[in-house]
């Protein structure tokens, strides 16, 4: 049992360690909160950081680090530039929940819903709340999965540093 623990834990080690430095996938069709529709290679920041976060409305933890970033995400983006991305993995049944979700929650993000799930699929997201960086050359440089109170200072040093590397 303890071998195919380690072994599971190796693997996935190895997972998230190939998907360093990934680029974001680009063909992928996904619906912005009026309706339209946007490719995910349209997902950019003019060359800053970018913290992408898949989420669903029924996800207390998801509901918890979105709203804990929004408390500092004013003054993140004046320190580092960083944009966020959230993505909902909200399904047909809970799709029409997710604007009156995002306006009554304050959200200034930009949010987008990726009903079908391909893009979710494509970024290896199992579970949510998982959230990415991903630095000003588009590459993906690190990932989180879950989220507890002080994840998000964690969090800031990774776009500070990504935000840094991109300014050299």
């Amino acid at each position: 049992m303890k071998k195919i623990l380690l072994t599971l834990v190796c693997m996935t080690m190895a997972g998230i360690a190939l998907a360093q430095n990934a680029q974001l996938p680009q063909n992928i069709t996904i619906k912005a909160l009026d309706g339209s529709s946007v490719q995910t290679s349209a997902l950019q920041n003019d060359g800053k950081p970018m913290i992408i976060s898949f989420w669903a409305t029924w996800c207390k933890p998801c509901n918890r680090e979105l709203n804990t970033i929004k408390e500092v995400y004013e003054e993140w983006q004046a320190e580092t530039g960083v944009k966020l991305i959230a993505i909902s993995i909200d399904d047909a049944r809970s799709a029409s929940r997710v604007k009156p979700h995002v306006n009554g929650s304050g959200w200034e993000y930009e949010v987008y819903i990726d009903q079908n799930q391909d893009f979710k699929r494509a970024m290896n997201v199992v579970n949510v709340p998982h959230t990415f960086v991903v630095n000003g050359k588009g590459e993906i440089v690190w990932q989180h999965t879950s989220f507890v109170e002080g994840s998000e200072e964690e969090l800031l040093e990774v776009v500070k540093k990504a935000a840094a590397e991109t300014a050299e």
